[in-house]
């Protein structure tokens, strides 16, 4: 949690937008934290976060730029996992005017399911601006050294699918997917993550993410060649002493009838059982290699087999 944390606290601090982008960026943040809500007789408009500095950028933007009063409720619930603390940005007064301000609903006055037309087809910052909005509200992202994805939960399948549109405008590929019933829009590609992260405003962390992935990655690898090199020295130390086994039976067999060079080979490895047959081709007078000395050895155990065949015939 702590780098997605310091994700949405950088993008919050994300200064120098157009006021078309702040707009865009707002709206998404309410679309997907909440939106329009029946309490009573009447609407109030909310929006939850797990980010107080989310939520304290949302309210600021509300009293500034659409000249509406918010609030921001802070909420601990107790859970199985643990204690969650949510950040509820409230308006109760002015409702329908910020709703249309907005584009919760359209100029008909009637609800809209998705994002607004003027921000789908708005500018690239607005399209920008409408992703950095819906990751704060409700983004999560992959610690380093797991499975890569980006998901953002979607309050409707009309939500999810503006939001695929809009990562197409930027060029990176999302898929939408149903989960538990909700709807959710991913991205599991560890450089499409890294460009969305930069495209809306958090470089830095970024930066951070993929450079403690690479470590993980790393580690990962090396753990795996570890374990690679470990099973292989098994099987190795294994298969050496299997073959002692019978190279020392195949000296019982033969006796004295054994040709001096295949002697040797067989010696070696009976005395050397944990030696590779590189090693044991080394310690050979003179020197052979691998190759030549498992060739020996076969043929050694191949003359003791057929030795064995032809006096079970006999017997």
């Amino acid at each position: 949690m702590a780098l997605l944390d310091d994700v949405k606290s950088e993008l919050t601090a994300l200064e120098g937008d157009s006021p078309a982008a702040i707009k865009a960026q707002a709206a998404a943040m309410i679309r997907f934290g909440g939106g329009l809500r029946p309490v009573q007789n009447t609407y109030v408009i909310q929006a939850s976060f797990t980010s107080p500095d989310a939520a304290q950028w949302l309210r600021d933007t509300i009293r500034a730029v659409y000249g509406h009063e918010a609030d921001v409720n802070h909420i601990t619930r107790q859970t199985p996992n643990g204690v969650i603390e949510q950040y509820v940005v409230l308006v109760t007064r002015g409702v329908a005017a910020l709703a249309l301000q907005t584009g919760l609903l359209d100029r008909r006055k009637q609800p809209v399911h998705g994002l607004p037309a003027d921000i789908v087809n708005g500018s690239i910052a607005q399209i920008k601006a409408a992703w950095r909005g819906a990751f704060l509200t409700r983004g999560s992202l992959s610690d380093p050294g797991k499975a890569s994805y980006m998901e953002i939960v979607c309050p409707t399948e009309e939500a999810a699918m503006a939001l695929c549109g809009a990562a197409r405008r930027l060029g990176i590929s999302a898929k939408h997917r149903q989960l538990r019933s909700s709807e959710r829009v991913t991205l599991k590609d560890p450089d499409a993550i890294e460009r969305m992260l930069k495209l809306m405003g958090a470089p830095r962390s970024a930066r951070e993410w993929t450079g403690k992935r690479s470590d993980g990655e790393a580690r990962g690898k090396a753990n795996r060649l570890a374990n690679f090199d470990d099973a292989n020295m098994r099987r190795s130390a294994k298969a050496a002493a299997e073959a002692s086994e019978k190279v020392q039976h195949a000296f019982e067999v033969l006796g004295d009838n054994i040709p001096d060079n295949l002697r040797q080979a067989g010696q070696l490895r009976i005395e050397h059982v944990d030696k590779s047959l590189e090693e044991l081709g080394k310690l050979a007078d003179p020197q052979i290699t691998k190759d030549a000395i498992a060739g020996r050895i076969r043929r050694l155990l191949q003359l003791a087999e057929k030795t064995e065949k032809a006096r079970a015939l006999k017997g």
